[in-house]
């Protein structure tokens, strides 16, 4: 079972510009220093090797979508910008591979906030007839908040001129289903309009998906109902956008959490892996590298030095092999 992450990004996709880019390049040639390179097999080695992320990578624009991989069908959890990359990478895989295979594509929705639907009309697949786009989600308006987004004056194409299949279906928070060969559990979140979690189960692995949710007081309590939910998962990938001063003060109910609560409920619950996700779209690279190291060193504070746990924080492009 694998782990692909289309799109990281919260709140609204994060332009890289030229001057980042510029900037960039002037440190990944300082860090040269008076090295020469013969080969392009010694340059990627250098960067490799010698250069942080923030310089030799980036952690991306897109909005919220990741993929799962390892069920007898596609399996999505949101619809943000990430949504068009997934569609024209999987439209160009099946024209190459199966030119007359049909697609089944399920899509779990979070919630309907605009950062996580918004990647929908420019979904490829959704415009080709044959293929089958099973929306889930847990909102009474779930169909009413994809038609809308595509009606005049939003968008140049409504919905129901796309050619797919396309059903909306309704889950319920508490419930457990069994949906292309995962087994799927429903967990209602704290945000503003709620928002749900969701948590995928197959061959003796799992996978919790849960952003946009903010967790409070009550994480001191052993009862706390996100620790079962959380419980043992081999991948927790969690909303932590904000440190936690700006969590529990600017930015109080706004619906999310920080990377200090995400350690503290991942070792509490025994999670094996946990990835920070809805990335601060207002933090360049250099910044979102220094939260991840904040975020182990804090691990290393919390429990110790030898604690298992190992701490992503998530980028487009980023993929996770359980």
């Amino acid at each position: 079972m694998k782990v692909y992450f289309w799109g990281t990004r919260g709140s609204l996709p994060a332009s890289v510009t030229a001057e980042e880019v510029r900037t960039k390049i002037l440190r990944a040639l300082k860090e040269s220093g008076d090295r020469t390179f013969q080969t392009d097999e010694e340059i990627i080695e250098f960067m490799d090797g010698h250069l942080p992320f923030s310089i030799r990578g980036s952690y991306g624009s897109n909005t919220s979508c990741v993929e799962i991989i390892g069920g007898e069908e596609y399996i999505l959890c949101d619809a943000g910008t990430g949504l068009r990359d997934f569609g024209n990478h999987a439209s160009k895989s099946s024209n190459k591979d199966k030119p007359d295979q049909k697609n089944i594509f399920n899509i779990f929705i979070s919630h309907l906030h605009w950062d996580h639907i918004q990647g929908f009309p420019f979904f490829t697949p959704a415009y080709i007839e044959g293929n089958s786009v099973n929306i889930y989600g847990c909102h009474g308006e779930l169909e009413q908040a994809f038609i809308n987004q595509q009606n005049y004056p939003y968008f140049p194409v409504p919905l129901k001129y796309m050619k797919a299949d396309i059903r909306f279906i309704t889950l319920e928070s508490g419930k457990e289903y069994e949906i292309a060969g995962f087994k799927v559990k429903v967990m209602k979140q704290n945000h503003p309009g709620d928002s749900y979690g969701y948590r995928f189960e197959k061959d003796r692995k799992s996978i919790v998906y849960s952003t946009d949710c903010e967790h409070k007081g009550e994480v001191d309590n052993e009862d706390y109902v996100f620790l079962d939910f959380f419980r043992d998962a081999d991948l927790l990938i969690f909303d932590a956008q904000y440190e936690l001063q700006e969590a529990i003060l600017a930015k109080e109910n706004w619906g999310h959490s920080s990377n200090v609560i995400a350690v503290e409920l991942s070792v509490k619950a025994n999670v094996k892996r946990l990835c920070i996700f809805h990335n601060e779209p207002t933090f360049e690279d250099e910044k979102l590298d220094q939260f991840l190291e904040n975020t182990r060193r804090y691990l290393a504070i919390h429990a110790e030095e030898s604690h298992p746990l190992k701490i992503d924080l998530t980028y487009d492009g980023l993929q996770i092999e359980l």
